[in-house]
């Protein structure tokens, strides 16, 4: 009499190996295996020779002071300030000159990417040669030309270059007036505040208007006057509470106002213009994506151009522009990271450079810093793919 159980057995097995559910688990079990023994063993590694070298480590170093100057500074710092100052002054640094360099790289882009398609052919060939020109030089290099054959050059102090005697421009910087406020101008920014939410519930409702009843209503020019109108009228009555501290020559340098280090003139000019080039082509491409057809029929209908562009054009662009743009704010971010080769105290130079130079924390300066990077392109892309969402939803209905 033959027994079957070894043979019920060999095709459970096989039936087992056969599933690819059960390969797929296997795999992934090994994957991770590797992946944790290789942290396991690159962590041993480092703990094993900073103790050999005789380096302490954590995080402790954050309270400690850090015993150096930052040349520009958005909060109140000083070498008495902590590490974790210098951190955050380094941070807000580099949000400051990426947030300028998006917004006016993208309002570049959007204006290249349109003339680029104009039917005039000098604008159209002049904007060609413009982007090809410019994206096609190391980013690097454009830092190094802003600042040291544009801005270094300029003329000192004593002789700077000055627009009606309230704006002066020299090789220390751009030196512009200084807002003061008083505590009455609280209420103007409330009052700002109420009318930028009121503009955007106003919005939102004229689509949905406009949706369920076919008609437009001017929402884009009201929430402008209420923009303008409302703060205005409260500033006015609460006695305008704003002075100017005009800049003044004191001696070899400038006192008063707000001094704009050359350093970060020419990283803003330098990631403005190189980005632009790319925003540009990718405008381009998202109004050429759009159906010939459309802007015929929009024309048909007796819009004006503009208003084509507008209505018809864009909105359908941006579903094509939106997914590439969310990459190179990324790369844009990233790329203010250049800032060292001209000393703008950026995160990377004040605190990848000058802080672990200081403290010696190697590791943990470069893992924060990695930490921060990743922490701000995550919520770029957060953003930008909620937009990108709103606007698939948009152009689908």
């Amino acid at each position: 009499m033959l027994s079957t159980d070894g043979g019920k057995e060999q095709i459970g097995r096989g039936n087992l190996l056969n599933d690819a559910g059960f390969r797929a688990g296997v795999a992934q079990a090994v994957v991770l295996l590797l992946l944790v023994g290789a942290v396991w063993f690159f962590s041993y590694n480092v703990y094993h020779n900073l103790t050999r070298a005789g380096i302490t480590t954590g995080f402790a170093f954050l309270s400690q002071p850090a015993g150096f100057d930052v040349s520009q500074s958005l909060i109140d710092s000083s070498s008495r300030s902590t590490y974790a100052d210098a951190l955050l002054v380094g941070i807000l640094n580099t949000l400051l000159v990426s947030a300028m360099g998006i917004v006016c790289s993208t309002i570049l882009g959007f204006f290249l990417g349109v003339i680029r398609l104009s039917p005039n052919w000098l604008v159209a060939k002049l904007a060609g040669a413009y982007t090809e020109i410019i994206r096609n030089i190391p980013l690097l290099l454009q830092i190094l030309f802003w600042y040291l054959a544009i801005l270094a050059p300029l003329p000192g102090p004593r002789l700077a270059l000055h627009f009606g005697e309230l704006v002066y421009l020299c090789n220390r910087g751009l030196q512009v007036p200084r807002p003061l406020f008083t505590e009455e101008f609280l209420a103007t920014a409330v009052t700002l505040i109420f009318a930028v939410l009121l503009s955007l519930l106003l919005i939102f409702w004229s689509r949905r208007f406009q949706t369920r009843t076919g008609r437009r209503f001017p929402a884009y020019w009201v929430s402008l006057a209420l923009l303008v109108v409302l703060p205005l009228a409260t500033f006015t009555l609460t006695g305008s509470p704003l002075s100017w501290e005009i800049p003044t020559l004191s001696g070899f340098n400038f006192s008063g106002g707000i001094t704009v280090l050359p350093e970060l003139l020419a990283l803003w000019l330098a990631l403005t213009l190189y980005t632009a080039t790319f925003i540009g082509e990718y405008v381009r491409s998202g109004i050429m994506a759009v159906d010939r057809g459309q802007i015929e029929a929009a024309r048909a209908l007796g819009h004006r151009p503009w208003m084509t562009y507008r209505l018809v054009v864009i909105p359908q662009a941006m579903r094509v522009v939106t997914p590439p743009l969310i990459s190179q704010y990324l790369t844009l971010v990233k790329n203010s990271s250049l800032a060292v080769v001209i000393g703008y105290p950026d995160l990377v130079h004040v605190f990848a450079g000058t802080a672990l130079n200081q403290s010696g924390q190697a590791v943990e300066i470069i893992a924060i810093t990695m930490a921060v990077y990743l922490t701000i392109s995550l919520l770029i892309s957060l953003l930008m793919n909620w937009y990108n969402r709103a606007v698939a939803m948009r152009g689908g209905q």
